[in-house]
This record gives structure tokens, C-alpha cells and sequence, in this order.
């Protein structure tokens, strides 16, 4: 398997999983932005995971902002939009998926091809 369907195999478990918590969390209760922080901070475990996470996001935003212009990457808003509707776990394997496509075509960023004598 190649690293571009790695990539996309990883955006659906990234969609997949946290939305299979998620989702029940919505039918039950509902979206109180209240309770949804009260409950994502309620300790110090959850609280260290919930920061960990906004930290991991703010890196990858400034991560793909560089990386995005370096490769002139088009769609480069749609990793975005899978952070703000998923999290990381969509917005990075996404991010890679549509780097590595751009970078598909850049001379010396392949793989190494051996030529033989004529």
C-alpha cells in the first residue's frame, strides 16, 4: 500500500473513531458548548488531554500554513475544515495525504530510481 492510501485509510479512522464517541455524546445531550467543556475538563486527566489536543492543533495549523505555501498545495483549506469538524486525527493524515499528492511530481522528492547502462 502506498503512503497516499495509508494516508487516506488514516483519515477515516481519524474521522471514525472519535465521532463513535462523539456522536452518542450529541443524541444524548445535545450540543451545549457548556457541558462539553465542564465535561472535557471535568479532571486532570481529561484536562491534560483536551490541551494536549489544542496544543497538536495549533502546531499543525502553523505546520501546514508554512508547509501548504511551500508547495503552493492546492486545497490546502480542507485540512482546515477537517480540524475544525473532526480534530487532528482527520486534519493531519489529510494534510499528509494532500502534501504527498503534490509532492508526486517535484523532481528529487520520489523514489529513488536506478538506471541501468544502455
Amino acid at each position: 500500500m502506498n503512503r497516499k492510501n495509508v494516508y487516506l485509510f488514516l483519515c477515516v479512522l481519524g474521522t471514525a473513531i472519535p465521532y463513535s464517541q462523539f456522536v452518542p455524546w450529541v443524541m444524548e445531550n445535545g450540543l451545549p458548548l457548556g457541558l462539553l467543556m465542564r465535561q472535557l475538563f471535568a479532571n486532570r486527566i481529561s484536562a491534560f488531554f483536551g490541551l494536549d489536543v489544542l496544543v497538536s492543533s495549533i502546531v499543525l495549523l502553523v505546520f501546514m500554513r508554512i508547509e501548504g505555501r511551500r508547495l503552493r498545495l492546492p486545497f490546502r483549506w480542507l485540512p482546515i475544515a477537517g480540524l475544525c469538524a473532526v480534530g487532528v486525527s482527520l486534519a493531519f493524515p489529510l494534510f499528509l495525504y494532500l502534501r504527498e499528492r503534490a509532492m508526486e511530481g517535484l523532481p528529487g522528492t520520489g523514489e529513488a530510481v536506478v538506471v541501468g547502462k544502455t
